[in-house]
């Protein structure tokens, strides 16, 4: 490992800030269309805010490997564009009344305006990729939506059933660490970095963004609601095992399993409740257990940049791990 020091939240804010801000400015441009349901959608999405962590490990990854252009805004803006229509149709999928702490767009403009929204986003992230005339930039796209969309059907089929931590692992890493991986891969690609270099870029986004998905699946189950911005359990809910109730179906009793089952099964708290699936979780230490793999991946994240040159970039992704895995929200 470098011996490079961990940057502060503020020195990664600082050094990101103008950056961050053009690509608002760009993903608000992007997102006009002549259709004014499409523009007010795309508009209500994006100013419901996020944490642009997706934009940032782009940045930070083009940055610390020497480049300097426009094209990190540019393909910042469309890995956002990416992400919120994926949003947009999980909250469709699941049925979603709210997202960050607000109504879900579908609740305002319903599910046909918002699936076709959803799609519209997606076409004109990759019009504005176009603009890198880079077949590689495409590529790595087109790959990551076929990885996502394969990711919620598969998911789908788990519902209401236990699934094993390999079965978890393979969905957290289509729905999630695909997009955190393709976002670093970018950044080498508009560095003209390639090779193990790029396969470096891509471990540390794959290792994040598991860790991201099973803090916020933790999170999903042990949050309250003022801070989630959205209903706790929500997952156990839709009949999704994740990775502290996988491990509490594998280590906990007879009787315990049972009431997990039940809940995934009815997809409801009628005849278990919420604090009684908390209390097996925590007699079998499956939060912890969650988060301790949490912190692995973390580790290998950093690990992951061991051979990028020191610099205020390379410092700043060595503390986004930090942030991940210390988040309440």
């Amino acid at each position: 490992m470098s011996t490079t020091t961990i940057a502060t939240a503020k020195e990664v804010f600082d050094l990101l800030h103008d950056d961050l801000r053009a690509i608002e400015r760009e993903f608000g441009d992007d997102a006009v269309s002549s259709v004014k349901a499409i523009t007010e959608i795309s508009d209500y999405l994006r100013e419901g805010g996020g944490k642009r962590i997706r934009p940032s490990l782009l940045l930070l990854s083009a940055k610390s490997q020497g480049y300097c252009g426009n094209g990190m805004v540019r393909l910042g803006a469309v890995v956002e564009m990416v992400h919120t229509a994926t949003l947009v149709h999980d909250d469709i999928i699941d049925a979603a009344d709210t997202r960050r702490g607000r109504p879900s767009a579908n609740t305002t403009w319903g599910n046909a305006k918002c699936v076709l929204a959803g799609d519209w986003l997606y076409m004109q992230a990759f019009r504005v990729a176009l603009e890198e005339r880079n077949f590689r930039v495409l590529d790595l796209l087109i790959s990551l939506t076929q990885q996502m969309v394969e990711g919620e059907l598969l998911q789908m089929e788990t519902l209401g059933r236990a699934v094993t931590e390999r079965e978890y692992n393979d969905l957290i890493y289509r729905k999630t660490a695909c997009l955190f991986e393709v976002s670093m891969r970018l950044g080498s690609v508009l560095a003209k970095v390639n090779g193990s270099a790029e396969a470096a870029m891509g471990e540390y986004g794959h290792a994040l963004g598991l860790a991201f998905q099973i803090v916020d699946d933790v999170l999903d189950l042990t949050a309250s609601e003022d801070v989630l911005g959205k209903p706790v359990a929500s997952d156990l809910r839709e009949g999704k095992a994740t990775l502290p109730v996988i491990h509490a179906l594998e280590n906990g009793s007879t009787t315990e399993r049972d009431a997990i089952l039940t809940v995934l099964t009815d997809q409801n708290f009628d005849r278990v409740t919420h604090d009684e699936i908390l209390g097996v979780l925590s007699r079998n230490q499956s939060v912890d257990y969650a988060m301790n793999i949490a912190f692995q991946h973390a580790e290998r994240a950093r690990t992951a940049l061991a051979d990028l040159p020191d610099s205020d970039f390379k410092r700043a992704l060595l503390w986004v791990p930090d942030f991940v895995v210390a988040r309440d929200k």
